[in-house]
């Protein structure tokens, strides 16, 4: 199974809206704590409507026991940032792929980039007055790449 990470996220309205879309594509959705919010706030709840209780939620404390638990191979790692040295359409994504993304405003820890430099990937985009896209608005352009062989339809 494909699963959605998020890195420390502090806008509880986008994770509501990743959950959405974890629930959509039959994804997991991984946290890894410090969160700048609480499971429970309304905003977390309100983005994810009334699939939040579809979402398959699993949460870590660091990314470190992320790592340590999971223990996934290299190529099942996709960490997503905007410097990412290869564009999203470029990767056969496994099933059990990890899709990585960190948080809203200030991206992946150094630590993190600096042990997967060689996974690092980005959405491209056609016009230079954008840094960045919205975070739930990233997840769900590169979830749906990741699965794009998997519809008939």
């Amino acid at each position: 199974m494909t699963s959605i990470v998020l890195v420390q996220p502090e806008i509880p309205g986008n994770t509501g809206a990743v959950g959405r879309t974890c629930v959509a594509l039959d994804m997991e959705l991984v946290l890894i704590h410090p969160l700048g919010f609480e499971i429970s706030d309304k905003k977390l709840k309100r983005s994810g409507l009334d699939y939040w209780q579809y979402v398959r939620l699993v949460e870590f404390r660091s990314w470190d026991a992320f790592i340590e638990e999971r223990a996934p191979r290299p190529d099942q790692l996709f960490l997503f940032e905007e410097f990412g040295a290869s564009s999203f359409y470029e990767p056969d994504y496994p099933d059990d792929a990890y899709l990585v993304f960190g948080r809203e405003t200030k991206g992946l820890p150094q630590a993190i980039l600096d042990a997967h430099a060689g996974r690092l990937f980005r959405l491209p985009m056609r016009s230079d007055k954008v840094r960045s896209l919205n975070l739930a608005n990233s997840v769900a352009a590169a979830a749906y790449q990741a699965v794009r062989g998997q519809f008939s339809d």
